[in-house]
């Protein structure tokens, strides 16, 4: 570490420190943690654990640059850099403080979809999307209310809800980004309506899940979204690491292509997130959360149960999360699962994300069926642009791409739920033969 100067730093007089990056690359455990934002040296040891998106979203970042990961999660820098003066220890020297010429170009980018007021949202989009949601909400209810319960009365219902829960995934993901309104707390307070009384989810969990995704999407031990090895492995990397292991993994991974369909898609909701998110609203003492999601349940089981009795709203309501769960988990997974998925190496924003992401093919039906995650690409690039601007900046975002040599892609929606089942099973043997050859003797 360097020599300090006098001067003005983020408009505090203090003495400043030089900081190479090795330096701040030595702190990245849980009890030392620096990083860097725009060339500033701050450290985060003990304001991570009050930071608003969660101490592991900052700590991820720990010992390396997140300046793009800064800027593409916060909407307002103004209100976010009053946190950053008192953490402020130093500044790399110059020599450090060159910016790869993609880093540039990408920058570049982001403030041309500013200038093209791509990051302003349209009211009347989401008030749509919220309407046709509300509106199938109360069909769901109607079909039975007045058109008696018979089996095909119990299925038209069912699919009208489960059209429900599948949009408002989507829409309190909008709002959960704060890429809705201008200010973030109209943002937070729908995104408790939508993920907590509609959904019946803690808006807190789903934060503390998606910004871990987002920051270090299919980084292994960082993104939850690939923390499966009980069940799953995924990549190239994981299953090996697995397999090395003395037990080898307690699964018979080589058949997790098949067995993905019965343990995978349709037990995500009804089984996982049911017992995670209710342990996190309990471990963490979240009761604003967890008084939100009781009234889902409360309103749910007081109009559905004089009609269906108990028991039938308790298997209305299974056989609703069952189908919802598969289709949030091919649409989720599509973009991620066949991509590659490796241990942290601190890659640029850009081809973190592409290395990660990748897109399906925009149609109508594509679009309101995948909750326009279908551009997944721009969404990890930009996670604050509102969802019906994505489609806009595409073209740029594959013109920097082809410069810089980047890979683009872009599937039909056949094809991206097809790659999850075979990319599993290569990876399953992948863990098999590796496993043959550790463990033979």
């Amino acid at each position: 570490m360097g020599k300090g100067s006098k001067g003005v730093v983020n408009g505090i007089d203090r003495e400043i420190r030089t900081v190479t990056l090795d330096d701040v690359k030595q702190h990245d455990r849980r009890d030392d943690k620096w990083l860097v934002i725009q060339g500033e040296v701050y450290d985060i040891t003990k304001w991570s654990k009050r930071h608003p998106g969660g101490s592991r979203l900052i700590s991820h970042f720990a010992g390396q640059d997140a300046t793009d990961a800064f800027r593409a999660f916060h909407k307002d820098l103004t209100a976010v850099r009053k946190y950053l003066k008192p953490i402020h220890i130093g500044t790399l020297p110059e020599s450090e403080r060159n910016d790869t010429e993609l880093q540039t170009d990408f920058r570049e980018l982001r403030k041309t979809a500013e200038d093209m007021g791509l990051f302003t949202p349209s009211i009347l989009f989401f008030a749509a999307h919220l309407g046709h949601i509300l509106m199938f909400e109360v069909l769901a209810y109607l079909v039975l209310a007045y058109l008696g319960v018979g089996w095909w009365q119990i299925m038209l219902s069912m699919a009208c809800y489960t059209i429900v829960e599948g949009q408002v995934g989507w829409i309190q993901h909008d709002f959960g980004h704060l890429s809705v309104f201008p200010k973030s707390y109209l943002d937070h307070l729908f995104h408790y309506f939508t993920v907590g009384f509609i959904k019946g989810a803690s808006p807190a969990w789903w934060n503390h899940m998606h910004y871990q995704h987002h920051a270090k999407p299919n980084v292994m031990g960082k993104d939850p979204d690939v923390r499966i090895e009980k069940l799953f492995v995924v990549g190239k990397v994981m299953p090996v690491e697995v397999a090395k292991t003395k037990s080898g993994g307690s699964m018979p991974y080589n058949w997790q292509h098949r067995y993905f369909f019965i343990i995978g898609p349709p037990l995500l909701f009804p089984v996982y997130f049911q017992v995670m998110l209710f342990r996190h609203m309990f471990t963490r003492r979240l009761w604003w959360d967890l008084a939100v999601v009781a009234g889902f349940f409360i309103k749910f089981f007081y109009l559905y149960t004089p009609l269906i009795g108990f028991g039938g709203a308790v298997a209305y309501y299974f056989t609703v999360r069952m189908f919802e769960s598969m289709w949030f988990t091919w649409v989720a997974q599509s973009n991620h699962i066949p991509m590659e998925i490796k241990p942290d190496e601190a890659e640029p924003w850009m081809v973190a994300q592409l290395r990660a992401s990748c897109n399906v093919e925009p149609s109508f039906f594509n679009d309101w069926f995948t909750g326009h995650l279908n551009f997944q690409i721009e969404h990890h690039l930009f996670p604050t642009m509102p969802r019906h601007n994505l489609h806009k900046i595409t073209p740029l975002v594959k013109s920097l791409c082809k410069k810089h040599g980047l890979d683009f892609q872009v599937k039909s929606l056949y094809r991206a739920f097809a790659d999850i089942v075979k990319s599993l099973e290569h990876s399953g043997q992948l863990w098999y033969s590796t496993y043959k050859a550790y463990h033979s003797s």
